[in-house]
């Protein structure tokens, strides 16, 4: 897949442009967004998304086309994780709804630079270094591991970087408006509104350590990875008020979630040994019965796995719900 440096410079730019739009369009003006104005906009987003995999099948072949879904549908599944731990922090801090829509917006923004600067990384590191497919298979099955195993999530009101930043500035108690700081007899304080944003911060680089390394089992294409991570961030927060109740309700998400990662990390376990280079294993030569998931089964697999989660869920709460009537 080759990809020139304007294209990057344009996508890129695309990208700042639908985020500018949607503080200037959206966040500016304070409000608590309707379900019909939440689902309107996670209708266009998604439909975007789903447009422009359409465009890099027609253009650049299906094989791409598909690693693009498949990195879309992970990433998608993998946001909405985040906005457990977003709902979490906004209740930790009391954020009033009102204000919610501009943490958010923050915090995907930051997301965003967060998955680009390790996406750089990840690319030079699988270009130079075939070993680096090992490592990422195993860090795959551990987050697999840690998010059937319990709360892989610790308190994140009282992270490290939110009790340094207690430290040192001066906080308020209260809210003044979306301001993230305010000045009183002469000192600038902190308001918790800046607390919130360090806290989702400090969440979403752990959640880029998760992701990137996911979506990179599935495609080694730099330009893929960054797309499908932009499309599967842009219209989240709009999901967040549009599926806020329904969060508490995917009770199986996190064992869905382990499966698709222990699938990529053997997906990349395998490739590992096919490009293998390692003179410790096999010689330093490729294991040639390593074989290679293709990814029409990745998506499919993808796919099936977050309809059985969701479809499991929601019968589990409605059975749960049914039996406190009763």
């Amino acid at each position: 897949m080759q990809i020139t440096p304007l294209v990057w410079f344009i996508t890129i730019a695309v990208t700042i442009a639908f985020f500018v739009f949607e503080f200037f369009a959206h966040v500016r003006k304070p409000h608590e967004p309707t379900i019909a104005e939440s689902a309107r906009w996670s209708v266009f987003y998604i439909g975007l998304a789903v447009l422009f995999g359409v465009g890099i099948g027609l253009v650049s072949g299906w094989d791409f086309g598909g690693e693009y879904f498949a990195g879309y549908l992970t990433e998608k599944a993998l946001s909405i994780d985040n906005l457990f731990v977003f709902l979490i922090i906004m209740t930790g801090f009391a954020v009033p709804k009102a204000y919610q829509q501009k943490v958010l917006l923050i915090g995907i923004v930051i997301a965003l630079i967060m998955r680009g600067a390790f996406i750089w990384a990840g690319a030079a590191l699988l270009e130079n270094f075939s070993w680096t497919f090992y490592l990422f298979g195993a860090l795959l099955l551990v987050l697999a591991w840690r998010q059937v195993s319990g709360d892989h999530t610790p308190d994140p009101t009282k992270n490290l970087f939110v009790r340094i930043t207690r430290r040192l500035l001066p906080v308020t108690d209260e809210y003044h408006g979306d301001k993230l700081t305010v000045k009183r007899d002469g000192t600038r304080f902190v308001t918790p509104m800046l607390l919130t944003i360090v806290a989702i911060g400090f969440v979403d680089l752990i959640f880029a350590i998760d992701s990137i390394p996911a979506i990179y089992g599935l495609t080694e294409e730099a330009y893929i990875v960054f797309t499908a991570n932009a499309f599967a961030l842009m219209g989240l927060r709009q999901l967040y008020f549009l599926v806020g109740g329904l969060l508490e309700r995917l009770v199986y998400l996190a064992q869905g979630l382990a499966v698709i990662l222990a699938f990529i990390g053997v997906k990349l376990l395998f490739h590992a040994l096919h490009v293998n280079e390692l003179p410790f294993i096999n010689g330093g030569q490729h294991v040639e019965w390593a074989p290679e998931i293709p990814i029409w089964f990745s998506l499919t697999f993808i796919a099936v796995t977050i309809a059985v989660a969701t479809v499991a869920s929601l019968a589990k709460t409605r059975k749960d719900r049914a039996a406190i009537v009763e």
